[in-house]
């Protein structure tokens, strides 16, 4: 439709707009209907069923639709309980309230019992959360106290082997080397001995047995000699070496030891910390269900953010309206309090015409409870998308929310009030114009049948801007032609807009 707007302001032919506007020529239909009730064609209507004439003169481009009044500012209290509930105590509509004051309150009397229950639940995570917090530190103390005997013990086992390497060793090779010395000692004394006293027998002061006996002696001496110098011998080679493996060896158990202490520690740690989370976890879990719950029971008294008045949200016609008993879902609106800062006209416009309107274009309005009162304004809201609900309640129109701001004093306006809204789209001091129901549609041309005496013309026709019941004609007509307002009996016209 833009580019029929472009092409008429250009001198081009374009497309036809027809397909698109044909709800709008029925809205002009129904009210060229009215004024007809209303006497205003009754001079003329016999020529209006046969035909209308071409006029030139000033032409008004707008776009009218009916549409409610609505607060500039208004603030929504929904339903914040899950699921669905009932509304137990409602303020009044119209009723002004204060600040704070309580307006709603909803059914939470389930709510209060989980809350209950729930309570419960986070006593118990609790008690089982301290008892692991307990556990896993009461496992630390005793990890802390088996890893510094694993710790202690190497330690030791390391002293003793330093021991052995810096004192025993020696202790033990200088033990025996002594034994031996005084060995020897013992032994060349013996021998000494020996000689004197057989010298002695020779001369005959010892007797035989006396001579024995150190014989005996020197014997003995001999043979602890022997023995001392074979325990330095075994001492060297098997027993020094052995108690260095031996000490060695302790080192490195005890080293182990410290290992597997410290790898069991931890080993035994994590059963407690893996319980310790899960119980701490759990507790968190139930204590933020248990806030869900103290938030939900909460949210069942809406109090007024703002002083203003009750307004009552509107439901769908199938649906009970609100009043205390009715049910509600989560997040639906249940009541609003508009301000007094100013008021809104919100309408809703036919695709046909929603190209033709911008943001910022003036506006006039006009409310049955104040009639004969004129209002201004301006469009300050054009939605991209149609309305969902007039499309679900007709599939075959798309209607589009369009907000117009009022500029003048709303006083005596309430938000609900219905209102009429005409949008001034271009003002045309001098054009062409016929019946918006005179022009047909076939494929890409706009066709009038103009009637000449007795003879009907087919003739195509370039048009330009568009209301609700006439339409501007650019080329193809002359002022005072006589164009009919529906189609000639039998006449084809092929391909026709809707």
């Amino acid at each position: 439709m833009r580019q029929v707007l472009t092409d008429a302001r250009s001198g081009r032919r374009g497309r036809s707009p027809w397909p698109a506007i044909v709800a709008l020529a029925v809205l002009g239909g129904a009210g060229v209907i009215g004024a007809r009730a209303a006497g205003w064609f009754e001079g003329e209507q016999q020529a209006r069923i046969e035909g209308a004439p071409v006029v030139r003169g000033p032409l008004r481009i707008a776009v009218v639709a009916r549409g409610n009044l609505k607060a500039a500012e208004s603030t929504a209290l929904r339903c914040g309980l899950e699921g669905r509930t009932t509304i137990l105590m409602l303020v009044p509509e119209g009723t002004w309230v204060e600040e704070g004051q309580l307006v709603c309150e909803l059914d939470a009397s389930a709510l209060v019992e989980r809350l209950l229950q729930q309570t419960i639940s986070v006593n118990n995570a609790e008690a089982a959360f301290v008892k692991s917090r307990q556990n896993h530190e009461i496992q630390e103390s005793q990890n802390r106290s088996d890893i510094a005997a694993a710790q202690q013990k190497l330690k030791f086992a390391e002293q003793d082997l330093r021991r052995f390497e810096e004192g025993d060793r020696a202790s033990l090779r200088q033990k025996a080397q002594q034994a031996i010395d005084l060995a020897k000692e013992e032994e060349a004394r013996a021998t000494t001995r020996l000689t004197w006293s057989d010298e002695l027998a020779q001369k005959g002061f010892l007797t035989n047995s006396e001579l024995e006996s150190d014989r005996i002696a020197q014997h003995r001496a001999q043979v602890v000699l022997d023995q001392a110098t074979l325990d330095l011998d075994l001492l060297e080679r098997f027993e020094l070496p052995r108690k260095q493996d031996q000490l060695s060896s302790a080192v490195e158990e005890a080293r182990r030891e410290l290992e597997r202490v410290e790898l069991q520690a931890k080993a035994r740690l994590v059963d407690f910390a893996a319980d310790l989370r899960s119980s701490e976890a759990e507790l968190g879990l139930e204590s933020e269900k248990r806030t869900k719950l103290e938030e939900q029971i909460a949210k069942a008294k809406l109090r007024a953010p703002r002083a203003g008045m009750i307004v009552y949200a509107q439901r769908d016609s199938d649906e009970p309206p609100i009043q205390e008993g009715a049910g509600v879902r989560e997040r639906e609106e249940i009541l609003s309090i508009p301000s007094t800062a100013g008021m809104i006209a919100q309408a809703k416009l036919h695709e046909s015409v929603i190209k033709q309107v911008e943001l910022g274009l003036g506006c006039t309005l006009r409310s049955d409870a104040l009639p004969g009162r004129q209002l201004v304004g301006k469009v300050t809201y054009l939605a991209v998308l149609p309305d969902q609900n007039s499309w679900w309640a007709n599939p075959n129109t798309r209607l589009y929310r369009t907000d117009v701001a009022i500029d003048s004093d709303t006083t005596g306006l309430r938000p609900g009030m219905s209102c009429m809204v005409e949008i001034l789209i271009e003002e045309l001091p001098d054009t062409l114009h016929i019946p918006l129901q005179a022009v047909h549609s076939t494929g890409d041309e706009s066709i009038v049948f103009v009637r000449s005496g007795n003879r009907t013309e087919r003739r195509t026709v370039r048009t330009g801007r568009y209301n609700e019941q006439v339409v501007q004609v650019l080329e193809g007509l002359s002022e005072g032609e006589i164009v009919l307002l529906s189609t000639p009996a039998g006449t084809d016209l092929g391909s026709t807009g809707s």
